[in-house]
């Protein structure tokens, strides 16, 4: 897929399926945690891979900053309309990412388990 062509916003991620469908939201995760933050502590990341993303050029498959907003537009408008900000935003752009083959849905799932299995040591 060359990057003036947008991912199927319909095409089901599982992965990304399995987090809406667990409500996994940073405002029920705070709450049972504890944590007062009203943001979510991947936010920063989340806004500065943005950030890269949108000065990538090196692989034709990286949306530019306006494909990116407008897949992510469209994204939390549809497929990830029942989450709040920026939960949405996070969706919208691994979805982007998955479905422009920037990484698969294998990796995606290594990552996340990564990632849980850190939070829950």
């Amino acid at each position: 897929m060359s990057s003036a062509e947008s991912p199927d916003v319909a095409a089901r991620i599982a992965p990304l399926e399995e987090i809406v469908e667990r409500g996994q939201v940073w405002s029920r995760m705070a709450a049972k945690w504890g944590v007062e933050n009203p943001v979510p502590p991947w936010k920063t990341s989340l806004d500065g891979m943005c950030d890269a993303l949108d000065r990538a050029s090196c692989d034709e498959n990286i949306p530019d900053f306006k494909q990116r907003r407008d897949e992510e537009d469209a994204l939390s408008a549809t497929v990830y309309s029942n989450l709040p900000y920026p939960e949405n935003q996070l969706m919208s752009l691994a979805h982007s990412l998955v479905a422009r083959g920037v990484i698969d849905e294998a990796e995606l799932e290594e990552r996340l388990a990564s990632i849980r299995a850190r939070l829950e040591a």
